[in-house]
């Protein structure tokens, strides 16, 4: 018997995926564990992979988004007639589009009834310009130097003196209301050739992974009071332990993954930041799981590091490089981005000193790092050139107050400007 295949959902927050190509065709054999095809979710470039024996006797969609649910393909056995089958899906897919016309009707109407008819203007007339028998437009010279002067096609002028003739009065008329040559209007515009791409420019359809951003950080920013609270930290003592540790280690440690057990280290101390607005309860989380934003070609993806306070920097280092690596690929899995209880995002590495950063739902905070900035300071009445770094937390206001996200990032600057702290 056929057995219609559904769009699976793929991820906790996909609604849709979008098709981006077929690795069987109709008629193919398929066998439990085969690939049928490649499926773009909000999170990640994922294989769909059949779970049913038999031939692949249709494609719903060849190419572009179905809802979850939706139908993409039917597999049954060869020869079989699924006339019946298609004809079900036909009227499934029609009771769908009933409702939403339904929805749409009561607007439809009140905006019929309340649109004004108006009677349509009739076209301006214009007076024919007159027409010497030699075929030499009529007008005065002065109308003439006029029109030459302004860059204009006489014979393309209306003429409102004696029989059409055309007379200073009229050039200056055509002067105020814009005319345009229409000889001149018509020849190309050249442009020098500066070597522009095309592609890069005009509509381009929204992926999946953008229209998912775009719902999660707009629900996130609209929905959640964020404040912000920002700090400077004198990173010396981190980049010389950094120095050390880096001298003759098979893994280097970025600064990134410092801030990253600090930041775990700091948690642990503070479980008020850990945690989850779930609407009629606050969750605080027992495990310490830290999202780490890694920017891509079409967005932003936040693979998260699992109990990343019981983890060494070179552990904390091979794990955010794999799954950094596997993000810019799309090979990443839903479940290596998902469980999140806290988020950094650091953009020190463009050169940015300070920024905000939007919560990484259901997180109550998420950290943002610059660059490390060498600046004058004082340090024991002495000005002296120190490495400093600006953090700034965003917090949703529902879990956080100002005097528990002050702790934390007092405890967080204790633990980077004494790194020693973290190592035991």
């Amino acid at each position: 018997m056929a057995e219609v295949i559904r769009m699976p959902r793929l991820s906790d927050t996909m609604e849709e995926g979008n098709i981006v190509g077929w690795q069987k065709k109709v008629g193919d054999k398929v066998s439990p564990g085969d690939i049928l095809a490649e499926v773009e979710t909000d999170k990640a470039t994922m294989d769909l992979e059949s779970f049913n024996e038999g031939v692949l006797l249709y494609i719903g969609v060849e190419q572009g988004p179905v809802a979850v649910e939706g139908v993409i393909a039917i597999i049954g056995e060869a020869g079989e007639d699924i006339s019946a089958t298609l004809e079900a899906i036909k009227k499934e897919a029609s009771t769908a589009d009933s409702k939403a016309d339904t929805k749409e009707k009561p607007a439809e109407k009140v905006a019929a009834h309340s649109a004004p008819k108006m009677a349509a203007a009739p076209a301006p007339t214009q007076q024919a310009t007159a027409v010497t028998d030699d075929g030499r437009v009529k007008a005065s010279p002065l109308a003439r130097k006029m029109a030459s002067d302004a860059g204009f096609d006489i014979a393309d002028i209306a003429g409102s003196g004696e029989n059409g003739r055309i007379v200073k009065a009229d050039i200056e008329n055509a002067i105020a209301n814009g005319h345009t040559n229409k000889t001149a209007a018509a020849a190309p515009l050249s442009l020098p050739q500066i070597g522009i791409d095309p592609s890069v420019y005009g509509d381009k359809p929204v992926s999946q992974m953008r229209k998912i951003i775009a719902k999660r950080l707009g629900e996130s920013k609209f929905s959640a009071p964020h404040f912000y609270l920002t700090m400077e930290i004198n990173m010396d003592n981190a980049t010389a332990a950094r120095k050390v540790i880096n001298e003759d280690a098979p893994v280097r440690i970025s600064f990134n993954d410092i801030v990253v057990k600090a930041s775990a280290a700091a948690l642990r101390k503070h479980p008020d930041i850990n945690a989850s607005w779930l609407g009629d309860k606050i969750t605080y989380h027992q495990d310490i799981n830290i999202g780490v934003a890694v920017a891509i070609d079409e967005g932003l993806m936040v693979p998260v590091i699992r109990n990343a306070d019981l983890k060494s920097l070179t552990a904390l280092k091979v794990e955010i490089k794999d799954l950094a690596g596997k993000a810019k690929t799309r090979k990443i899995s839903p479940a290596e981005m998902s469980g999140n209880t806290f988020t950094i995002s650091n953009l020190g590495m463009f050169g940015i000193e300070e920024f905000t950063a939007i919560i990484n739902p259901p997180d109550a905070c998420i950290l943002a790092v610059g660059a490390i900035i060498a600046k004058p300071i004082v340090k024991d009445g002495n000005i002296v050139v120190g490495n400093m770094m600006r953090i700034t937390l965003s917090c949703d206001h529902r879990i956080v107050d100002g005097a528990k996200g002050a702790a934390f990032l007092q405890t967080l600057k204790g633990f980077l400007e004494n790194p020693v702290k973290i190592l035991v």
